[in-house]
């Protein structure tokens, strides 16, 4: 490639680009993707920085988040162990022009050598192109993110030093953070936030021009990770996570009428003060605060324990109904939930061949054994991958057997599939109402009325530490109602929570948990496995 011209996408990217957004709109149920205007244009030399835990799932993401008219070409790394294998991801991985890096612990020999890769990489921001690379050097299911490499600052200063010449040579970093509410569950959400890029130049960095000053370059990494840490849902334990969640469901309880970035964001800021009080670092609070914070931690763990036992949710106890009520609501439900089904019974017939192979084909995956954060680490690729294959073969053979009106066929059965999922979702949520409401029935008067009471009197501790510790508005419900746009999943008001359960692009979700599930999903893995730095 000649320097300072940007390399054109050649036409198998840009079919596998649409195939891996159809994979992953299909398998997610929405991907909101924020402040995409940071990634600058195609000629300027750009590294794309994202945080890694969802393996291969993560590349097709960052590439169908970036739009079209910034960026037509990526360039991906990938771990030299996915290439060279006689499977569907190995064959996507090297048809999309992703380069091999060969890393130290797939070669104790200490036979990696990654001199070619790094040319490659190198022509291709002299070119001006794009390249992606995930910082960590790893990819793993844990709740917080790994310690960054070296790399990409050792990268930009390398392309510094060639390019050392032109002092109008600039690399923009722009950092990434992904955020997947279940990663590995179906028709979960999943949030791509772009963050404003660091600058890089030949004239304003001449510390980074090598010899580079490893001090300076430790500091442009610190700055990387302090930015991909700020847009994402993460906490030192997986328990610290679900109480953020707790409370923030239980201090802003708006479902998807507040942006998903702002339901992470908030979470986020839940965690990060619970775990900080946990290690004694929040030096303007008196130990009585901190100690009081710590109690409030295990008093939501309780709670939400409470609430997975009988099978309810927290705003089923925020908002009490008469028992005449809630029959009438069960009523109402069970009768739509099976007229549902019923519409959707021949699409379901053609879908349960998908969820079978896909089952059989993430249980076969888990008896290789291994660490949990190993398995778990490729469970969502195997059933979006193995999903999708098997869709398509259902489409290939309903029109091979209606061969003669192919036509016709050809066109109907994908959008007849994505119809009937579309009522097959509704169909479970309207199910899951039911045996919500059910659960709730079930609850004696006096132990619900001590639910609500623990409830008021959690909301009245939770609001006060977003308030008075957090700095977080008094009203939230009007605040994050009324901040963001028409983010993808998202609805605005009465009308569009209503008009958005017949919408044909997407359904209408309740809160950013739900996943195409019989229960909600609020619980994670147990701590059980080492941190990254161990």
């Amino acid at each position: 490639m000649a320097k300072g011209q940007p390399t054109p996408a050649p036409p198998a990217y840009t079919l596998i680009r649409l195939f891996f957004r159809l994979v992953l709109n299909s398998f997610y149920g929405s991907i909101v993707v924020e402040n995409a205007g940071y990634i600058p244009e195609t000629g300027k030399a750009c590294i794309l920085c994202p945080n890694h835990s969802n393996s291969v799932l993560d590349a097709p993401l960052v590439s169908v988040s970036v739009p079209m008219d910034r960026r037509k070409l990526i360039r991906f790394t990938a771990k030299a162990s996915l290439f060279g294998q006689k499977t569907f991801s190995s064959w996507l991985i090297q048809a999309a022009g992703t380069i091999p890096i060969q890393r130290r612990k797939d070669n104790p020999d200490g036979s990696a050598d990654n001199t070619e890769a790094m040319e490659s990489l190198m022509e291709a921001l002299d070119a001006g192109d794009a390249i992606c690379l995930f910082p960590e050097g790893i990819s793993r299911y844990h709740p917080e993110v790994a310690p960054l490499k070296t790399g990409v600052a050792r990268m930009v200063s390398d392309a510094l030093g060639r390019n050392r010449d032109d002092p109008d040579f600039e690399v923009y970093v722009v950092p990434c953070s992904i955020t997947y509410m279940h990663r590995q569950h179906f028709r979960s959400d999943v949030l791509v936030s772009w963050n404003k890029p660091m600058v890089f130049s030949v004239k304003n960095n001449p510390e980074l021009i090598g010899p580079a000053d490893f001090a300076r370059v430790r500091e442009v990494t610190r700055d990387l990770q302090e930015q991909i840490r700020a847009g994402i849902l993460e906490a030192p334990t997986w328990d610290h996570i679900r109480n953020a969640k707790v409370a923030a469901r239980i201090y802003a309880p708006l479902g998807t009428l507040m942006p998903l970035g702002e339901y992470v964001r908030l979470s986020r800021r839940f965690a990060d003060v619970f775990s900080n009080a946990g290690k004694g670092e929040l030096s303007n609070l008196t130990q009585a605060d901190k100690d009081s914070i710590l109690q409030l931690c295990k008093d939501l763990k309780a709670y939400q324990d409470e609430l997975v036992a009988l099978g309810v949710k927290d705003d089923r106890i925020r908002k009490p109904l008469p028992r005449l009520v809630i029959v009438y609501r069960m009523v109402i439900r069970l009768v739509w939930s099976l007229a549902l089904f019923a519409v959707c019974l021949p699409g379901l017939i053609l879908w349960t061949p998908v969820f079978i192979t896909s089952r059989v084909a993430v249980r076969n995956f888990m008896k290789k054994g291994g660490p949990v954060y190993d398995t778990w680490d490729d469970i969502s690729q195997h059933k979006a991958l193995y999903g999708l294959m098997s869709v398509f073969l259902i489409c290939v053979l309903v029109i091979f057997f209606t061969w003669r009106f192919t036509p016709f066929t050809v066109l109907i059965t994908p959008a007849f599939l994505w119809m009937s999922m579309r009522w097959i979702e509704d169909g479970v949520a309207t199910f899951r109402a039911f045996t919500a409401l059910y659960r709730l029935l079930l609850i004696g008067k006096s132990a619900l009325k001590n639910l609500r009471e623990r409830r008021s009197e959690l909301h009245s501790r939770v609001t006060n530490l977003a308030v008075d510790t957090l700095g977080l508005p008094e009203d939230p419900e009007k605040y994050f109602a009324s901040v963001g746009g028409k983010e993808k999943g998202r609805v605005r008001g009465n009308w569009d929570h209503v008009f958005r359960y017949f919408s044909v692009k997407r359904r209408r979700k309740r809160d950013w948990n739900e996943t195409l599930r019989l229960y909600d999903k609020v619980d994670y893995p147990i701590d059980d496995y080492p941190h990254a730095d161990t």
